[in-house]
């Protein structure tokens, strides 16, 4: 077989293969191989927070030209799965660095930037098992009445309560996750998952809608019953692009806005 850069690729091993995958095969050859460093990541073959190989070390690897790697690294850089850091290296991103832990909160105070603020103060209302609902299971793709991780927070900023959340996991994956441990962790709960479950969340769905506030939404956000809130449905996914965490937040407003950069 070919085995000249930007030629071909081996089909002997899988970490080094595109495959059967038509879809994959028929692509740019740097996407396939973005495809392959995706399949190192899907395999905890380079964990979060860990230097990947040099451009150099990759090129030899896969058979192709420096240029094509780059090109592949580019894309997962942008899609916050890799961090470049001059003179260093190109890392597996982790949700504890800075510039990612946000990737996923938008809500944005109207007089600075986000994470301006400073940390959220936490309060785990609950954390518990319960069955999947209908909706948590298709959301979820459980079967209904399976097993889920149930848990409640309140995000606060300067001691005004502004997020009230609430979560659904896959039992299975985030076996022993309590309450206390929710508590106790001191890092944004994605980079929890991370690090002490081996879930990383890399891509989400939102709706967005507006709402009144409950009597339950309007005790713990400290707001007037049917005062208006943003309420926010996000479904979490994993580099193999399974639904891992089902989250529905309200938001208070007044201070605040939701913010999203688009292209």
């Amino acid at each position: 077989m070919q085995t000249s850069p930007d030629n071909a690729l081996t089909t002997a091993d899988p970490s080094t293969s595109v495959g059967a995958n038509s879809t994959v095969a028929f692509s740019p050859l740097y996407q396939q191989i973005k495809e392959l460093m995706l399949n190192s990541l899907r395999a905890s073959e380079w964990k979060p927070g860990e230097v990947i190989p040099s451009e150099v070390e990759l090129a030899a690897r896969f058979k192709v030209s420096q240029g094509t790697v780059r090109k592949a690294v580019d894309e997962l850089a942008a899609e916050n799965l890799l961090l470049r850091r001059q003179g260093k290296g190109t890392f597996v991103a982790t949700h504890a660095e800075q510039q990612v832990q946000f990737r996923f909160l938008k809500l944005v105070p109207d007089s600075g930037t986000r994470g301006s603020e400073g940390p959220a103060q936490r309060d785990i209302i609950e954390c518990r098992k319960s069955r999947a609902t209908v909706d948590v299971a298709k959301a979820l793709a459980l079967r209904t009445g399976d097993t889920v991780i149930q848990a409640r927070r309140v995000l606060s900023f300067g001691g005004t309560p502004i997020i009230l959340e609430d979560i659904w996991l896959p039992a299975s994956p985030f076996k022993g996750l309590t309450a206390e441990r929710l508590t106790n962790y001191q890092g944004p709960m994605y980079a929890l998952f991370e690090t002490e479950f081996n879930v990383r969340m890399v891509r989400a769905d939102e709706k967005i809608r507006a709402i009144a506030a409950s009597d339950v939404q309007a005790d713990l956000l400290r707001v007037k019953l049917n005062t208006p809130l943003l309420s926010v449905e996000r479904v979490a996914y994993t580099y193999r692009d399974e639904p891992m965490e089902l989250r529905r937040g309200c938001y208070r407003t007044e201070t605040h806005h939701y913010h999203n950069a688009i292209g």
